[in-house]
């Protein structure tokens, strides 16, 4: 399956068994994201993080109701 990157605009050939395919051709709304791209957003959020200006809002879990 070719994927193109959504930051770089990099095309990427995916084998079309694996997870992150199946989900691409069943819900059209997720986008994929290059190795590259993923791992530089990922260390640029951590130096953000480390300065202490940058605040990482969680979900709260309000518990099962069943």
């Amino acid at each position: 399956m070719r994927v193109k990157c959504v930051i770089c605009d990099k095309i990427n050939v995916i084998d079309d068994e694996l997870p992150i395919a199946k989900r691409l051709r069943n819900r059209p709304i997720h986008t994929y994201m290059c190795e590259d791209c993923s791992s530089r957003i990922g260390t640029r959020t951590e130096e953000r993080k480390g300065t202490g200006k940058f605040k990482l809002y969680k979900q709260h879990d309000y518990g099962d109701d069943w």
